[in-house]
């Protein structure tokens, strides 16, 4: 959506002229549940309800004959989904399950991702067959060291025992009692050359891995996010295999808590840069347990992606929600998962803990998906803050100088009448239709739908913790105390973000200096978008207007006041041709071959920009300012 600033109105009219365009562009669904609109900085977000539910059993196995597990992280690859001329949708996803079964301890279990065909009927109405995705496991594949050594889940060996000497572009890494790299995934993201970025719990540390797997580097984040018990590193989760020590102590001093690692990873639509999400705060920032209350401002890392090494240049603190329990009592809700909308706006996943399927208290108080807005939040990467010793809420009250991410509640999972369509429920009875405890996974695909170009496909996945009664893993066998199944599941959420207006004007007296025609817009949505600006003069004496700029002069600026374009006369332009087409194709009027009129054709990020029309050498006069997303 291209969203035009007129100085003159008031802010109120401006958001009640954003509902109406977006309430426009919601398909028609069901009377049933209404759709939810939410708005955060300006723009809505429309959750027009759950229109597919599908499963894995529990029990099944993988292509080694290993329990199969669940999504603790989902992406899929963008140019293989398709809707057919039925409104069928099919594609590949790719399915990060953690670091296996853990009763008791973490085991030798090789880490590994799945390669899954999706197919996709929606349904608005509902249907209790929950079959409208279809899950195919279509391989799995290990990751791996260079020379083949695959990671294991076992957790960190305590002390020194537990690093990893670096080597050659690698960093320190953690690794396990047997010689064999840590790891206990929980975000994926993949590359359009099938590259997979994983992020993980022990380091925390992002690690890049082939097509096939195999390790190639992996990213070190600053010190505050870095365990460390005496002063030196240590990676150990206090999740030790039978007959390995605990850590001394069991907790890390500063850095990432126990089990808090980098929980969300995600990439911006446009592919340049690469965000990394702690589960929850650090020790040293108010993160002193599960049952902390202080434990809300988390910290977001933005890496740029562009080079072959990755460079840190953005982080912020993000504000976790709270909820109270059935019994009163207050608890921090982790998050769970993150996916950027575009660079400056998140959805994430956030959930209490230790209530679900297979639980003794199956119903739970929180589960939602929030919008998060880095707009105006403070930037902090470089600063003091990346260092343990300068927390950036100590005893949770976060830093005056820090401004967090603002957010907002989007789409609440516990939501029962959504379930119900679907034959799911929230507690209290606890048997398979009901919701597991943990929800995890999110990746968003479009709706291809040309009635509603701005809808999408939200699919989000729960982590089952391999509870089956049918287990194997590292070559044993299992079966979960519960006595219960907990099946890999994927519910489906229609979506409508922030997208496309096709035009945006202003018409105003114009001079120069002060005097310049300024009209502010806003790129929004989950990626960039080419549009068409004018600043047009001489064309306005085709309508009879009088009085018209003679020569306007068009600049384009971005939110930090640079200028990225310029024009003065558009035929003049190398891409003249393409401007020509582009004014076609958006419906707008014509230019006339020779005018003194400026258009400029240009592909932008999403993100806050203004175009600026001015008069050349000092004329004045009136003149339009045009904005157009092109088809």
């Amino acid at each position: 959506m291209i969203l035009f600033m007129y100085p003159s109105y008031p802010l109120t009219r401006l958001l009640a002229v954003t509902v109406a365009v977006s309430t426009a562009l919601a398909p028609l669904v069901s009377a049933q549940p209404s759709p939810v609109t939410v708005g955060i900085n300006g723009q809505y977000f429309i959750n027009n309800g759950l229109v597919g539910v599908g499963r894995i059993p529990a029990s099944t196995k993988d292509k080694f004959g290993e329990t199969l597990g669940s999504f603790s992280a989902l992406t899929h690859d963008a140019s293989s989904w398709k809707r057919a001329a039925n409104g069928a949708y099919s594609g590949t996803f790719f399915m990060q399950p953690n670091r296996g079964y853990n009763n008791p301890g973490t085991t030798n279990w090789r880490a590994r991702f799945f390669t899954l065909a999706i197919t996709f009927n929606p349904s608005s109405l509902g249907s209790l067959t929950q079959n409208q995705v279809g899950i195919t496991v279509a391989d799995t594949t290990l990751l791996t060291e260079a020379n083949g050594t695959p990671f294991t889940a076992l957790d960190t060996a305590a002390g020194s025992a537990g690093l990893r000497s670096a080597t050659g572009s690698l960093p320190v890494l953690p690794q396990a009692f047997n010689g064999r790299l840590s790891l206990d995934a929980e975000g994926i993201v993949r590359l359009p050359d099938g590259t997979l970025y994983i992020s993980d719990e022990y380091g925390p540390y992002i690690y890049k891995f082939s097509a096939a797997g195999v390790l190639q580097a992996a990213i070190r984040p600053p010190a505050a996010f870095i365990p460390q018990r005496a002063g030196a590193d240590s990676f150990a989760s206090n999740n030790p295999a039978p007959d390995q020590p605990a850590p001394a102590p069991l907790d890390p001093t500063v850095g990432r808590q126990n089990n808090q690692g980098f929980e969300g990873l995600t990439l911006a639509p446009d592919g340049k840069t690469l965000f990394a999400l702690l589960q929850s705060a650090a020790r040293q920032d108010g993160g002193t347990g599960g049952a902390s209350l202080t434990r809300f401002n988390t910290r977001l890392l933005a890496y740029d992606i562009t080079t072959a090494t990755p460079t840190l240049k953005g982080e912020y603190v993000l504000q976790l929600p709270t909820t109270r329990t059935a019994a009163g009592a207050t608890l921090v809700c982790a998050q769970s998962e993150i996916l950027a909308i575009n660079n400056t706006q998140f959805l994430v996943l956030a959930r209490d803990a230790g209530f679900g399927h297979t639980y003794p208290i199956p119903t739970s108080t929180y589960r939602k998906i929030l919008v998060y807005d880095l707009t105006g939040a403070t930037n902090i990467a470089g600063t003091k803050f990346d260092n343990p010793a300068n927390p950036i809420a100590a005893a949770g009250v976060l830093d005056a100088s820090i401004t967090p991410a603002t957010r907002t509640d989007f789409i609440d999972i516990n939501d029962g009448a959504q379930l119900a369509k679907f034959g799911l429920r929230n507690g209290p009875i606890d048997d398979n239709n009901n919701l597991s405890e943990k929800w995890e996974a999110m990746t968003l695909v479009p709706a291809l739908d040309p009635s509603a170009p701005n809808d999408y496909f939200l699919f989000v996945g729960n982590d089952n913790d391999f509870i089956t009664q049918r287990g194997l893993q590292d070559g044993v066998a299992y079966a979960h105390p519960s006595g219960m199944e907990n099946d890999s599941m994927l519910l489906v959420y229609r979506l409508t973000l922030p997208g496309r207006m096709p035009n945006v004007s202003s018409r105003a007296q114009t001079g120069s200096g002060a005097n310049v025609h300024v009209g502010g817009f806003s790129v929004t949505g989950p990626k960039p978008k080419q549009l068409l600006i004018r600043g047009v003069g001489p064309g306005l004496a085709n309508f009879g207007v009088a009085g018209v700029l003679t020569d306007p002069m068009l600049e384009i600026f971005n939110a930090s006041g640079e200028m990225i374009l310029a024009n003065d006369n558009w035929g003049s332009a190398t891409n003249s041709a393409e401007v020509r087409a582009a004014t076609i194709a958006s419906g707008a009027f014509a230019l006339t071959d020779g005018s003194r009129d400026s258009a400029v054709l240009v592909t932008l990020d999403p993100g806050s920009y203004t175009a600026q029309v001015s008069g050349v050498g000092g004329a004045t006069g009136i003149s339009l300012v045009e904005v157009y997303e092109v088809p």
